[in-house]
C-alpha cells in the first residue's frame, strides 16, 4: 500500500485549518451549495488499493456561490500513482480520474419541514477534459476527448440526521475512433450528529456518515467496437467523518467492496479512501 502511505504523508503536510455547516458527505452525492458570493477551496487526497496495484492522487477544487442556490466549481488533479482500475469517481464532488472538471450546481428545490430541517434537491452539470497526465492501464490508451457530467441528489438535512440519494453519469465524446467508457454512479448516504458532538465555535462540531457508492462502467470502444472485458460493476460501503471548526472542515473515510464484477483487464479493488480539507471564506 505504498500509494496509501505516500498520500497520507502528503495530506498530513498539506492540511491547513469556520462556517462550513452546509458541507456534505465525502463519497456520496448531496445537496449543499455555498452561500451567495461565498468562496470555498478544497484540497483532497483519494486512493484505491487493489490486489496488485495502488492508485493515488491529490486534487484541488475552487467553488463560488453565485447565489444561495447556484454554485460553480472547478477541480484539477495531480496523479501520484495510477493502477489498472476501472474508472470511478470515488468522491461526490471530485472524480478520481486524471481529468479537469468544471461543474455547475443548482439547488432546484428546497422546503423547510421544521426547525433546522429541510428537504432539498440539487442538479449538477459539468464539462470534463483530459488533464496533462495519462493514467496507466487499458484506459490510458483510448481517445482523450472531452466529456459531459450530469447528476442529481435529493434528501433530508436536519440538526441531527442526514439522508441523501443521488445518481450521476459521465459520458465522453469519441476521439480518433476511440471512446472512453461511460460511467453510471449511484450513491446513498445516512448521517448522524450525536448530541455529544454538537458544539459551536470554539469547539469542533462532528458528523458521522455511512456511505454507499455503486459504479457501473460501460465498455471502452475502438473503431466503433466494444473492447472485450473493459467494463464492470461494483458497489462500495463504508464510514466517513466530518469535522467543522469555524470556517474549516476536515473529512476522512474509507469504503470496502460489497460487490465486484470487473473485466479481466482490471485490478480488483480491496478498498478506497479519501481525505479532504475545506476552507470557506
Amino acid at each position: 500500500m505504498r500509494g496509501l502511505l505516500i498520500t497520507l504523508l502528503l495530506a498530513g503536510g498539506g492540511a491547513g485549518a469556520v462556517r462550513a455547516s452546509g458541507h456534505g458527505p465525502l463519497f456520496g452525492l448531496a445537496t449543499p451549495t455555498n452561500g451567495a458570493r461565498a468562496w470555498s477551496v478544497d484540497f483532497g487526497v483519494m486512493g484505491r488499493h487493489g490486489d496488485t496495484d495502488d492508485g493515488a492522487m491529490l486534487r484541488g477544487m475552487v467553488s463560488y456561490g453565485i447565489t444561495e442556490d447556484v454554485q460553480i466549481s472547478v477541480s484539477a488533479p495531480f496523479v501520484i500513482t495510477s493502477g489498472r482500475f476501472l474508472p470511478g469517481r470515488v468522491t461526490g464532488m471530485m472524480p478520481a480520474t486524471a481529468d479537469v472538471e468544471a461543474m455547475l450546481a443548482w439547488r432546484a428545490h428546497r422546503r423547510g419541514t421544521g426547525v433546522g430541517r429541510r428537504v432539498e434537491s440539487t442538479v449538477y452539470g459539468g464539462l470534463v477534459a483530459a488533464g496533462p497526465q495519462r493514467p496507466e492501464g487499458p484506459l490510458g490508451r483510448p481517445g482523450r476527448a472531452p466529456g459531459l457530467y450530469a447528476a442529481v441528489a435529493t434528501g433530508l438535512a436536519s440538526r441531527s440526521h442526514y439522508a441523501w440519494v443521488g445518481g450521476a453519469v459521465t459520458r465522453y465524446a469519441a476521439d480518433d475512433d476511440a471512446r472512453r467508457p461511460s460511467v453510471l454512479t449511484y450513491t446513498a448516504v445516512w448521517g448522524y450528529r450525536p448530541p455529544a458532538f454538537r458544539h459551536e465555535y470554539p469547539n469542533w462540531d462532528w458528523r458521522l456518515f455511512v456511505e454507499l457508492t455503486g459504479e457501473r462502467s460501460g465498455a471502452a470502444r475502438r473503431n466503433g467496437v466494444a473492447v472485450p472485458d473493459s467494463g464492470g460493476h461494483r458497489v462500495f460501503l463504508g464510514p466517513s467523518v466530518l469535522g467543522i471548526w469555524k470556517n474549516h472542515a476536515v473529512e476522512a473515510g474509507v469504503q470496502f467492496p460489497i460487490y465486484r464484477n470487473e473485466g479481466s483487464g482490471f485490478v480488483r479493488e480491496r478498498l478506497r479512501y479519501a481525505l479532504n480539507y475545506s476552507h470557506f471564506f
